[in-house]
């Protein structure tokens, strides 16, 4: 077997529709995904404008290996991923480009237990792709479609069913899906917490007239309007397929996704202390610090999704209390609910952490936590993997981790240098509460990139 993925990414394949991503390459990724899990596949996708070809096209390659197919039509991708676990199918994909502009669109192949696929079987995947070794089933054994878009409540209830009845009484929120499948859940989800919502972008839309799929600061600048106009307590917007929540505070100000990760982790672990928090290399100091205050550990991932769900999962079926776990960019994962990035959850999951400071406003709570300076840079390189190795030996004689890249880690800052998992570049990051400390540590490293 080969040692790496050739066509999929950290989460799925993505391309632009009529150059890499067509019907037929879709075609050929249904094709191998029925050979390899036999039984009854679920398929979901966003609200993109290819996405209904790529899905027929998708369906068409299960079916033709003896696959029966369940269609839950337009839904967020936590939603899909819930209703496989839930339901026992024997896996699922997902049609959507999550974050990227509206040209693009792609894939992503879900388990039965509702986690993404590892690396090893998308290598397996690929492989049956490129050789096209497909088990197509005879006149009398291929598959049969239905359609379930009302399965979509499961996931509405599961999310509201989490927390206390009428929790959300009092509470003003507004609710930017960017015109994505969120539409169909996020407000649904608030409303029966007790919230009153107001929405912005939630029509189902695959062109994306309001904003692009990736929620920036610049792009929810009409929610923070909207957030100040109408006196919520809190905006909160989605990606393009809604595993991931952003926010904007009582001002309007936007949440960086770091400081949500710790409002939520401060909420979930004064409740279940003394266990885990899984991340990535990438995450924040003030993960590590909350969870401290609550007697926990933070276990380190390498950078992606489904690394921290299998590493959260890997260290339960060990018999480790793991407490929470999640990304600096807005993906946070329930293992009491289930085990990949939720949007939606997380939504509902602000509202509990505001009831729970009684009355208090967000700007105010977020005022209080620690504050760390980031940078955030990338640098494009025919070898990535040369530039990291050059770095490693120019710090080789300070504290390094290698979970993912390079983290050259001092007392009052750190860095990471990575090789970019999409693109021919290295990704660098560097933290430290001392805006000039986090900037001088970034000079030391860029004069080693000029010399390679």
């Amino acid at each position: 077997m080969r040692n790496g993925k050739q066509m999929f990414g950290t989460n799925g394949v993505r391309g632009v529709i009529g150059e890499m991503m067509t019907p037929a390459l879709v075609l050929k990724i249904g094709a191998a995904l029925g050979s390899m899990r036999k039984g009854t596949i679920a398929v979901g996708r966003d609200t993109r404008t290819s996405g209904e070809a790529l899905a027929h096209a998708l369906k068409a390659g299960l079916l033709m290996t003896g696959c029966d197919v369940v269609d839950m039509g337009i839904l967020p991708t936590p939603a899909l991923q819930y209703i496989i676990k839930t339901n026992r199918f024997d896996g699922g994909a997902m049609i959507t480009a999550s974050h990227n502009p509206p040209e693009y669109n792609g894939v992503k192949i879900i388990e039965a237990d509702g986690t993404e696929m590892s690396d090893d079987e998308i290598i397996r995947l690929e492989d049956r792709f490129f050789t096209e070794e497909f088990d197509v089933a005879p006149w009398d054994g291929v598959g049969t479609e239905a359609a379930a878009p009302d399965r979509i409540e499961e996931y509405i209830q599961a999310v509201v069913g989490h927390f206390p009845a009428g929790i959300g009484e009092g509470m003003t929120v507004v609710v930017d899906p960017g015109s994505g499948p969120a539409a169909l859940t996020t407000p649904s989800i608030l409303s029966r917490m007790g919230c009153r919502v107001h929405t912005i972008n939630a029509r189902l839309d695959g062109t994306f007239p309001g904003r692009m799929p990736e929620p920036t600061p610049e792009g929810l600048q009409p929610l923070s309007e909207m957030v100040i106009a109408t006196g919520a307590d809190f905006g909160v917007a989605h990606d393009g397929d809604a595993d991931r929540a952003v926010f904007v505070d009582t001002k309007g100000r936007y949440i960086e996704e770091n400081y949500e990760f710790g409002l939520v982790e401060d909420y979930v672990c004064a409740r279940n202390s003394d266990g885990l928090v899984v991340t990535p290399v990438a995450t924040s100091r003030l993960i590590r610090d909350i969870a401290e205050k609550h007697g926990c550990t933070v276990d380190y991932t390498p950078v992606g999704s489904i690394y921290v769900a299998r590493r959260m999962i890997e260290l339960i079926d060990e018999g480790e209390k793991v407490s929470f776990g999640g990304e600096g960019n807005g993906g946070l994962i329930y293992p009491d609910h289930q085990f990949c990035r939720d949007g939606g959850m997380t939504a509902a999951m602000m509202v509990a952490v505001l009831a729970s400071h009684n009355g208090r406003k967000l700007s105010d709570i977020l005022d209080e936590l620690p504050a760390y300076h980031l940078v955030k840079e990338k640098h494009h390189t025919a070898d990535p993997a040369a530039l990291v190795r050059a770095v490693e030996e120019a710090f080789a004689g300070e504290t390094i981790e290698k979970i993912d890249g390079i983290k050259i880690v001092r007392d009052n800052a750190w860095a990471l240098v990575r090789a970019s998992g999409t693109e021919p570049m290295i990704r660098i990051m560097i933290e430290a509460e001392d805006p000039a400390v986090a900037d001088a540590m970034y000079q030391e490293i860029m004069r080693v990139v000029r010399q390679v």
